[in-house]
């Protein structure tokens, strides 16, 4: 997204209802000035005692003119509201759209409240780019054309002054407090945006904030921001208001001054008296229409900073795999070979690379597992081979087709992925382990859950939001059992047992490569036990491979692996 040109381009879609609105605007707007000028001259004409037909020609017109204005404005509001709901539903796709290929990567650059704040808040805002911003200057000066023009006809020094009020009420005085405007309007965004962050992570972190106690210093901080947050709205108030009263009096000064120089006129012979109320009239309603200029800043700046936080998430510097298209299938009839060519890579803002010169071959059906330190980059393997990240130098291919010109969601679609964090959604056990694939039956369900020791729940139990009532060995065998049911060809696991005891982790192996007996298979893992049974172990260190081999030649060789085990088992010795 590139700002407001975004905003305007998904606007312009609603081709017709803008017309529409401009039109019926316009109609509205030049037919309350005529209606308003007839009754000004229908009072002036009636102290002349004029023949009742000429006075009866007249009310019938001032009728008129109010049927049309008031149906026009009604058309008006319709018309624009219809466009502005239907443009924010497209603005919402289309933020979407370009949002969804940079998930999960996206959480990593921002926090949660502050992205909540621009995709509720931000995109609400821009309701008001057509209805306060876009068609109202234009529904404006039309409207003031016309009736220059038509005052042109009893005076010109009349409607000279309602030009020079045109330019003092719809450009000069918005421009002056649009500059002030800026600022006002960052402070309150801002002020929105950490209000928002300090509340997500006060209700995600509430348990902890209360084990620690620090309850209540995190409330006094919360506090600190709503009252900044009120403070920054109650200033933009003030700037509106006085905005608008600035804009109001320079309305209602040059109505006076039209009434002195058109008293003026009268007394000199230049102008007929009858038409004085008329001219007065004109210009007290012709300048009604500017009260929405008066506002005009306030929303061209909420607007323009609305597109541009929002154009700030998914603009292209941002992007962690760029958008895809024409992208081909990935090739997978069965379990897929693997092979990593010289990649590197480092996270966005980072400051070293997470994997640096990154090689190895997985043949096709083989069990690989990649162990090594916290931080050697075993996980960033997995999200490469994802595609949540592109590589920055280097290959990495699938039975030979490179990962470039793969689309992220045919990788997905072939592969059974457990990650160190596995999202568990608000409903029931049945609920979450239908997102494996579609047409799964309670039979296939009962059966995997009894397969990963989960069968003291039943399909209907429920699930909290994040499965907050599971604990972190049942989220693991949940995610186990959701791989389990989707029976791809290949496995990419990270961490998949780490919070489950060592017998109930042997149980599941043993169901994991039972499953997974013909297939590719790559687990990421801290602990060592239980490898003997993989085909290849990688060991890694500070991102790059240091060995390769069976546990047998691990061992033997007596190397970084071989000292890595000797920890292991002294601690669980309790030397």
């Amino acid at each position: 997204m590139k700002g407001l040109g975004t905003v305007i381009k998904v606007l312009l879609k609603e081709k017709k209802d803008i017309i529409l609105s401009i039109i019926c605007g316009f109609i509205a707007g030049i037919a309350a000035v005529g209606l308003f000028s007839s009754s000004g001259y229908l009072i002036s004409k009636a102290a002349l005692a004029p023949p009742i037909y000429t006075l009866m020609v007249l009310v019938a017109i001032v009728k008129l003119l109010g049927i049309v204005s008031a149906l026009s404005r009604y058309g008006e509001r319709y018309f624009s509201h219809r466009g502005t709901f239907t443009m924010l539903g497209n603005l919402r796709v289309n933020f979407y759209e370009r949002l969804e290929p940079l998930a999960p990567a996206i959480f990593q650059r921002y926090r949660s409240g502050d992205l909540l704040a621009r995709i509720i808040g931000d995109v609400e805002t821009l309701q008001n780019y057509f209805l306060r911003v876009f068609y109202p200057p234009i529904v404006i000066v039309l409207v003031f054309l016309v009736t220059i023009f038509m005052t042109a006809f009893f005076s010109i020094q009349a409607a000279m002054i309602i030009l020079l009020g045109l330019l003092l009420t719809t450009f000069i005085i918005p421009a002056f407090f649009g500059l002030r405007q800026q600022k006002v309007d960052r402070m309150v965004r801002d002020s929105r945006g950490k209000l928002s962050t300090d509340v997500t992570e006060f209700l995600y972190g509430f348990r902890e904030l209360k084990i620690y106690q620090q309850l209540s210093k995190k409330e006094a901080e919360l506090s600190d921001s709503a009252n900044h947050y009120m403070d920054e709205q109650e200033k933009e108030r003030i700037h509106n208001l006085f905005s608008e009263s600035v804009n109001t009096f320079a309305s209602l000064l040059v109505s006076v001054i039209v009434l002195a120089a058109g008293s003026y006129l009268v007394t000199i012979g230049q102008l007929d008296g009858i038409f004085l109320a008329m001219l007065v009239m004109i210009s007290l309603t012709v300048f009604e229409n500017t009260t929405a200029m008066a506002v005009y800043p306030s929303h061209l700046q909420d607007s323009r900073q609305a597109a541009a936080r929002l154009a700030a998430v998914v603009s292209k510097q941002h992007q962690a795999v760029p958008l895809e298209t024409g992208m081909e299938a990935l090739q997978v009839e069965a379990a897929p070979s693997i092979r990593m060519s010289e990649v590197s890579f480092s996270y966005p803002g980072g400051s070293r690379d997470t994997v640096t010169n990154l090689s190895f071959s997985l043949p096709a059906g083989s069990k690989t597992a990649i162990v090594g330190p916290s931080g050697s980059g075993k996980s960033t393997i997995m999200q490469l081979l994802l595609k949540f990240y592109p590589a920055e130098s280097g290959d990495i291919s699938f039975s030979g087709q490179s990962i470039a010109g793969v689309s992220q969601e045919c990788i997905w679609q072939n592969s059974n992925v457990i990650l160190q964090s596995n999202h568990f959604f608000y409903g029931t056990i049945r609920e979450n382990l239908a997102l494996a694939k579609e047409g799964i039956h309670d039979g296939e369900m009962e059966e995997v859950l009894l397969k990963v020791q989960l069968d003291h729940f039943n399909l209907d139990s429920p699930v909290l939001e994040k499965g907050e009532n599971l604990s972190g060995g049942e989220k693991q065998r949940l995610a186990m059992a959701r791989v389990l049911l989707k029976k791809a060809p290949l496995w990419l696991l990270d961490e998949p047992t780490s919070s489950i005891d060592a017998i109930t982790e042997r149980e599941l192996y043993n169901q994991l490569f039972e499953a997974a007996k013909d297939d590719t298979l790559v687990l990421v893992s801290h602990r060592l036990t239980g490898l003997e049974r993989m085909d290849q172990i990688i060991v890694m260190e500070r991102g790059m491979v240091i060995e390769t081999g069976t546990y047998e030649e691990l061992m033997h060789k007596r190397g970084y692996f071989y000292r890595m085990k000797e920890i292991e088992q002294s601690v669980f010795r309790g030397e």
